[in-house]
């Protein structure tokens, strides 16, 4: 029911709410000019005095972005994959692999017909294209990348260009370079690209940041190509440092919040100087998208494998030859150690450096040329730092008590090397691979995995990162009772059965797993160089 209310009491009524909207509005603004003061903004006058007191304004990122974007390239990667199905083919992401899918000829081009002719009936238009010839379709990936001398060297990711053929180059003006790969590190995800004619490109160098004096907290803004959008920058802090998130040995990762999604791969993260504090390699996403969870590769990492690149194409390391694990509570407990620190060696590889040294399994390693040892990442990065042949003191507690080794630090086995127990001395390079290293059960190794006496197969000691063997989830300590469903009890058992298998024309080799007490079937494909 309506109101007949005066026209002067109406106006009152309506009156009230407004003024009690703009006071809200007044306090708010107030309110958040003091919180711009506190973040670099204006500087406004207290309320009390009601006199404003002016500011250099701030000019937010502006500044630095026209600084550092002429660094920052994309980088397009394009490889032969040869001949290919349909069917093996990910979710169209645009209207090309669209037709793929939905064309007259695609895996779906007959649901996509019945659609069609629902709607346009008998006036149904033509869609898709008829698709090339599989073989034909090469593969493209895109990344980001960025400039670091005059000379043309450009640092991007190891996935983006490790498979390559050709490599393009996007300047910031545009220009299209060809670029060459120069060394790749699959184990860091990083690569040297050299740009060919650097002459004829405008280039302008990063400058790089000590990573190590990066704090949590400190402002960043990242530069890269997100779906090929070029130049695309994102802002955001550094989450955390130090970060180990299980996808390599050399896991060490500066954690930011600037959004990065596919394409931001191989692009730089700078702090406010303008400097490169990391390189953007991968993101936590359920979704494949964004969520506030991205990873850069420290820049004191980046200028050392560089370095290793740019000289040898490769990056060499130093080897120890031993598989450790970490140290829990009741480990630390059982092997009477004060604390939890140290790295605990599960293995000693056979003919290694450290068998030779004298290590034995179960010592724990608290001390690697001088520096103390809190946990397993400590030493594999101080190892693979260490020249291989250098002779290095390591401290081991060892029957409740400290004992000095003196190693020969080795070279690190190559990848095909890592595979020794799985291809045999003399064999050609082309044996099949699963990407794992073996050795025999030991009495030593039984009572580690804690295994019966009558416990039979092979110990898987390392996996290399990447290989068909880590993709289907096997790890160091698995134990492989059975190869092609035959029972194994030697290294070499297992490298013949996979061998079989492939020379079967078999994809896969179905290997028999012991974890925790527990058997499992896992067919692992087979590797051909």
């Amino acid at each position: 029911m309506a109101l007949n209310l005066p026209t002067d009491e109406r106006i009152r009524r309506f009156q009230r709410p407004l003024r009690t909207t703009a006071l809200a509005l007044s306090s708010a603004a107030v309110i958040g000019l003091m919180v711009g003061l506190n973040s670099g903004g204006p500087t406004v006058a207290s309320a009390a005095s009601g006199q404003a007191t002016a500011a250099a304004p701030w000019s937010g990122y502006a500044d630095l972005v026209e600084q550092v974007m002429p660094s920052v390239v994309a980088v397009t990667a394009t490889q032969d994959t040869g001949k290919r199905t349909v069917s093996d083919q990910p979710a169209p992401q645009n209207p090309r692999e669209f037709r793929r899918f939905f064309g007259e000829q695609g895996p779906n081009g007959e649901m996509m017909r019945r659609f069609m002719q629902r709607f346009f009936g008998d006036q149904m238009p033509q869609f898709g294209m008829p698709m090339p010839p599989e073989d034909t379709q090469p593969e493209v990936a895109l990344g980001s990348g960025f400039v670091i001398d005059d000379t043309g060297r450009v640092v991007t990711n190891y996935h983006v260009v490790g498979n390559a053929d050709e490599v393009t180059v996007t300047l910031h003006d545009g220009k299209e370079v060809k670029g060459k790969v120069v060394g790749k590190d699959k184990e860091t995800d990083l690569a040297l690209i050299k740009i060919q004619d650097p002459q004829a490109a405008d280039l302008h160098p990063v400058t790089f940041a000590d990573s190590d004096k990066v704090r949590v907290g400190d402002p960043v803004i990242a530069i890269g190509s997100p779906f090929g959008l070029g130049g695309t920058v994102t802002a955001g802090i550094v989450s955390a440092k130090d970060r180990v998130i299980g996808i390599g040995r050399y896991d060490d990762f500066l954690q930011i919040d600037a959004p990065i999604n596919r394409g931001n791969s191989g692009g730089p993260s700078f702090n406010l100087k303008g400097q490169v504090i990391g390189v953007n390699s991968l993101i936590n996403s359920p979704s494949g998208g964004n969520v506030g969870i991205g990873f850069a590769i420290p820049s004191n990492l980046v200028k050392q494998i560089v370095a290793d690149l740019e000289q040898n194409g490769k990056v060499d390391r130093g080897w120890l030859g031993v598989h450790i694990q970490g140290i829990d509570q009741d480990l630390a407990q059982g092997l009477g150690l004060q604390n939890e620190k140290g790295a605990l060696v599960a293995e000693v590889s056979d003919n290694g450096p450290a068998a030779h040294a004298g290590f034995k399994q179960g010592d724990v390693i608290v001390k690697y040329d001088g520096k103390p040892v809190e946990k397993v990442t400590d030493l594999t990065r101080m190892v693979a730092d260490t020249r291989a042949g250098k002779s290095v003191p390591v401290v081991v507690w060892r029957d409740g008590k400290e004992k000095t080794l003196n190693v020969d630090i080795g070279q690190m086995p190559s990848e095909d090397q890592v595979v020794a127990n799985a291809e045999q001395p003399g064999e050609e390079s082309n044996t099949p691979k699963l990407g794992v290293a073996l050795a025999k059960l030991t009495p030593e190794t039984r009572q580690s995995l804690n295994l019966p006496d009558d416990a039979k197969g092979v110990v898987v000691t390392d996996v290399q990162p990447g290989s068909p063997a880590a993709e289907k989830g096997l790890q160091a300590g698995d134990v492989i009772v059975q190869a092609d469903r035959k029972e194994v009890s030697d290294p070499k058992q297992v490298a013949d059965a996979v061998r079989k298998a492939a020379e079967r024309g078999d994809q896969t080799v179905l290997l028999l797993v012991k974890r925790e007490g527990q058997d499992r079937f896992i067919a692992v494909p087979i590797e051909r160089a």
